[in-house]
């Protein structure tokens, strides 16, 4: 089972490539050009209750997850420093999919009782008229994020808060579900003013800390920096070597940014602007500052650390990072890194929860309002299980899940690819 999902894995990594590259052809690299991005970024919107910013930060609710922490740890573990040049390059060249996205989920988007809805159900189902396969869509994302991410996230929660307090996972689950449903009770916009105060605040904690350690060890980036690119390119120490190096950090940065799975349109589609060409590059800048700024500051925790002393058994990413975050800061650090892994955890919940809700509209556009609480009940039952569970299945299954919804995706996003 494990390899059949690790060569499915890299057929989706090889479609990603091959759909990037095609849409940056077609985009004359315009997302690769600051410039673009900058200009686009910097027109002024009209006053909006949803507005570029909030569905940004509700999306980088959704990307900054435990991936951005344990993730870069076990890019590290599995292909080396180099492979982090590639997480980072991925990052960069597979951001023209959020663009695309972002247009598509735009153009095709509904407007019903004041509200937009978007997303890859409706530029499969109005764009590609295959309404049967955007129905599928839709029903992977509830699996998907309600059914499996929402477990995960809650479950890293629990597992951080035990680390230094034995805290019953009873309690956990009864706190987190309180929290989450004070958050789902109002819907995207209860989400979005929620996220836009959530989301800076955490990034901008975890920069200032990340800054710091970078300042006290600035003796040793150099060398950090010459190994981050020498092997890059040679591997070193892989049993795989190159080709291992460049595939896990490639991996690695789709499942840090979520190219290519369409999620980021379905929160994009939401804005109440009509001005296309920002909130796509929004988007892109999402997935920059995922892939690179927040990833480069884990890799910044981790590197600046005597990590390669450590042994593991049964090594899920985090316990490098609790390391690191001990060497730098001391006992306060497993408090900061359990707040942190809390406050990345719990944006992905809120924003996880949307996708489901957008999803779950799609599938009963007219009994959506009306049963919309029985989502809202999984979701927090969910929530509360996954505190007790372990995370090996669900992560085998939502790996699953995420590769056929890439796939879906990517496909039409190729047979759309002339009709912008």
């Amino acid at each position: 089972m494990e390899l059949i999902l690790k060569l499915s894995w890299s057929i989706v990594t090889a479609l990603i490539l091959l759909t990037s590259f095609t849409w940056q052809i077609k985009t004359k690299f315009k997302t690769l050009k600051i410039s673009s991005i900058i200009n686009n970024i910097k027109v002024k919107e009209n006053k909006s209750s949803i507005n570029s910013f909030a569905t940004l930060m509700v999306t980088l609710g959704g990307k900054i997850g435990v991936g951005s922490i344990a993730g870069v740890a076990l890019a590290i573990y599995y292909g080396g420093v180099g492979s982090l040049f590639w997480l980072m390059v991925i990052s960069l060249f597979s951001a023209v999919l959020s663009y695309a996205e972002t247009i598509l989920g735009m153009k095709y988007r509904i407007k019903k009782n004041k509200n937009y809805f978007g997303g890859p159900s409706y530029y499969i189902s109005k764009g590609l008229n295959n309404k049967r396969l955007a129905i599928l869509y839709s029903i992977l994302i509830i699996f998907c994020y309600i059914g499996g991410f929402l477990e995960i996230q809650t479950n890293t929660i629990t597992k951080s808060v035990q680390v230094f307090k034995n805290i019953s996972p009873f309690i956990i689950g009864i706190i987190i579900v309180i929290l989450t449903s004070i958050c789902i009770i109002g819907g995207l916009k209860s989400i979005s003013k929620i996220s836009e105060k959530l989301v800076p605040f955490m990034l901008s904690l975890y920069l200032i800390l990340a800054l710091i350690v970078f300042i006290k060890n600035i003796t040793i980036i150099p060398n950090i920096l010459n190994l981050f690119i020498k092997e890059a390119f040679n591997g070193k120490g892989l049993k795989g070597g190159i080709i291992s190096t460049v595939i896990i950090g490639v991996q690695r940065g789709i499942f840090s940014t979520e190219v290519g799975i369409g999620t980021g349109s379905i929160v994009a589609s939401t804005t109440t602007n009509n001005n296309i060409s920002k909130q796509a590059f929004m988007q892109v800048l999402g997935v920059y500052i995922t892939g690179i700024i927040i990833c480069g500051a884990t890799a910044i925790f981790i590197l600046c650390s005597p990590y390669q002393t450590l042994t593991y058994t049964d090594f899920n990413g985090i316990e490098m990072v609790s390391y690191a975050f001990y060497y730098h800061f001391g006992s306060l650090g497993t408090y900061l890194l359990t707040f942190f892994i809390f406050l990345f955890s719990f944006s992905t919940i809120l924003t996880g929860y949307y996708y489901g809700e957008v999803s779950f509209q799609f599938l009963f556009p007219k009994q959506y309002k009306k049963y919309l609480f029985v989502l809202k009940i999984i979701t927090l039952v969910n929530v509360f299980i996954g505190c007790f569970l372990s995370p090996t299945l669900l992560w085998q299954i939502v790996d699953w899940l995420v590769a056929i919804l890439i796939v879906i995706n990517l496909y039409t996003m190729m047979k759309l690819k002339e009709s912008l």
